[in-house]
């Protein structure tokens, strides 16, 4: 039975996805993704008018998980300063899990692609900083006394957080973001 469009497409950004996984990287080919998919390179044309189509299939991927998990966090978590640790310690259990997205978040798949895809991943960045801001502007209003600058507190926590994935995809994967975090969370939200 054949499969529908959309199955197929979600099958190619799987396998795109697995194949960015690999802790020894070589850039994905569209003939080496058509090869792990045993189909023709047309045929993946047929769904995706671009490889770089392919990789803002990932990037849209990235989007919807990251923020709406953020979103839940946002609502479910009434302290400021715990909604921006569940937020950082969230970013990097998505990384955890999904290595080969890790490769498009730090740039390192994208390298060589169309610049509107690091343009839209820089995009990500800084929602997700806009997203700690907000939490760390609410952990302030809880905790007047304290010093808080909201915005170089949160670029410190994305920068931590970038770190932390670069690290992962430069470790082949092995050196898992979360490792660290529940140790160095004391020194990040002091």
């Amino acid at each position: 039975m054949p499969r529908a469009k959309g199955e197929r497409r979600l099958e190619i950004l799987k396998t795109l996805a697995h194949m960015l996984e690999a802790p020894r990287w070589e850039r994905v080919t569209t003939a080496a993704l058509a090869a792990q998919l045993r189909v023709s390179e047309a045929a993946l044309y047929r769904h995706f008018a671009s490889k770089a189509q392919m990789y803002e299939g990932l990037i849209e991927f990235i989007e919807n998980s990251v923020f709406s998990l953020a979103n839940r966090i946002s609502q479910d978590e009434p302290n400021g300063s715990e909604q921006a640790a569940k937020l950082v310690e969230m970013l990097l259990a998505f990384g955890e899990k999904n290595p080969g997205m890790v490769r498009v978040m730090i740039g390192d798949a994208l390298v060589g692609e169309h610049e509107r895809l690091q343009a839209r991943m820089n995009q990500f960045f800084d929602r997700f900083e806009a997203t700690l801001r907000q939490a760390l502007r609410l952990a302030a209003s809880q905790a007047p006394a304290a010093e808080n600058d909201a915005a170089a507190r949160a670029a410190l926590l994305l920068c931590y957080t970038i770190g932390s994935l670069h690290q992962f995809a430069r470790s082949g994967f092995a050196r898992k973001p979360s490792e660290g975090f529940a140790a160095q969370r004391r020194y990040l939200f002091a």
